[in-house]
């Protein structure tokens, strides 16, 4: 650019500057510098492309072609250079790539993770850049993701993780022209370190033994070899399934699933004695008294609610693993609260949607949201080098303890 012109833009841009003008869009001192430097970096990548080995086998410049490439600041046409085999694959500006805004990608990713659909993305970017963009490049936007939820989904565990929860999310997903309820199991857990992690997402129209054995199946393939305590809210199958793969593992039913179980099989007039007959058990001091807690309940209701009783007896061995341990540990495993604690966050982005267009568009939602939570994740739980020694007495020679 001479100095003459060089000058009269930047006039220009003062001028447009001071106005609050956009200096980029259409009409802005600095569009055709942006303009010129895209389209030179396109013509320098052709110049790599069409090295010693293309130019051998016959492959030259054909021509260009014009594309209008949507930004930030305002649409601008660039000029695409072609080669004769039709094997130039750009990549400052791609094939099929109608957006150039990298700063802007992350906010339409960050948007749709705090659950906003794509016609609020669509005005707010349009209020706030002055862009219209439809809902398909929104979703070509937003699937560029899925590469990195496949990746999160099957990357590499520890080889040992101390407390494992587990509970399910139920959504309306479209499918074959129709809509079918998924339940999304997921898998949390907490690391040696103490922190909360994820470790898994899984998808399935039902439960069962089968299902849940595909599952561990996952976990250990991905490196997971033992697993210590494992709470779940009474999931069918589960514990055969964990038996054939985590022989060693401990089950923790939630308590308080139990709890609220019996009271749906409990006549309102009998509900306010019966939640006081439970707190004797799952507030005994030790499992002897809860044993006795226990009997003494199933007497005093055997006769009128027999169901409910079967239930506590048929159960109460991996409803009562929690006495094993100090009042700490049990705080953490006697119901399926840390996990349900983060399914009320998820479900605070997901509560908006109706049903999901695809099981892709939901396990998107469900990654981002995910990310973001994990943010705050940063600190081991409380007290956790008190618990992880305590466990690692209970459960000698499968913990690993960096001491000196």
């Amino acid at each position: 650019m001479k100095n003459k012109d060089f000058e009269a833009v930047k006039a220009q841009a003062l001028d447009q500057l001071l106005k609050g003008k956009s200096l980029f869009g259409e009409g802005g001192a600095l569009a055709p510098l942006l303009k010129e430097v895209l389209d030179a970096a396109l013509e320098a990548e052709m110049d790599q492309h069409l090295d010693e080995e293309q130019r051998f086998k016959g492959n030259k410049r054909n021509g260009h072609k014009s594309k209008t490439v949507k930004t930030s600041h305002g649409p601008i046409e660039l000029k695409t250079p072609q080669d004769r085999n039709s094997k130039f694959e750009p990549q400052i500006i791609k094939k099929r790539q109608t957006i150039l805004a990298e700063s802007l990608e992350p906010r339409i990713l960050g948007m749709y993770g705090l659950g906003m659909s794509y016609r609020d993305i669509s005005k707010h970017v349009d209020e706030m850049y002055g862009m219209t963009l439809s809902p398909s490049v929104l979703t070509e936007i937003t699937d560029r993701i899925l590469p990195k939820v496949t990746e999160w989904r099957n990357r590499p565990l520890e080889e040992v993780y101390p407390f494992i929860w587990l509970d399910a999310m139920h959504y309306k997903v479209h499918e074959d022209h129709r809509v079918v309820k998924k339940a999304v199991y997921n898998i949390m857990a907490i690391s040696n370190s103490g922190h909360k992690e994820i470790l898994g997402v899984y998808l399935s129209e039902s439960e069962g033994a089968n299902f849940w054995l595909q599952v561990l199946t996952d976990l250990h393939e991905r490196g997971l070899k033992d697993m210590l305590i494992v709470c779940t809210d009474n999931l069918s199958g589960f514990s055969k399934a964990i038996e054939s793969i985590y022989p060693k593992a401990e089950v923790q039913k939630c308590l308080v699933h139990q709890i609220r179980n019996t009271l749906k099989y409990t006549a309102s007039k009998d509900q306010k004695e019966m939640v006081k007959d439970m707190k004797r058990i799952y507030k005994a001091d030790t499992k002897e008294l809860a044993q006795k807690a226990l009997g003494e309940l199933c007497e005093k209701w055997q006769t009128k609610y027999p169901k409910v009783t079967e239930s506590w007896n048929r159960n109460w061995d991996e409803l009562s693993t929690f006495f094993k341990y100090t009042a700490p540990i049990r705080k953490m495993i006697y119901t399926t609260n840390p996990i349900e604690g983060y399914h009320r966050q998820i479900r605070k982005v997901t509560k908006t949607k109706g049903a999901f267009t695809s099981e892709n568009a939901l396990l998107k939602l469900i990654y981002l949201a995910t990310q973001r939570i994990q943010e705050k994740w940063t600190n081991p739980l409380h007290n956790w080098s008190i618990t992880i020694q305590q466990l690692a007495i209970h459960f000698e020679g499968r913990l690993t303890l960096d001491i000196d």
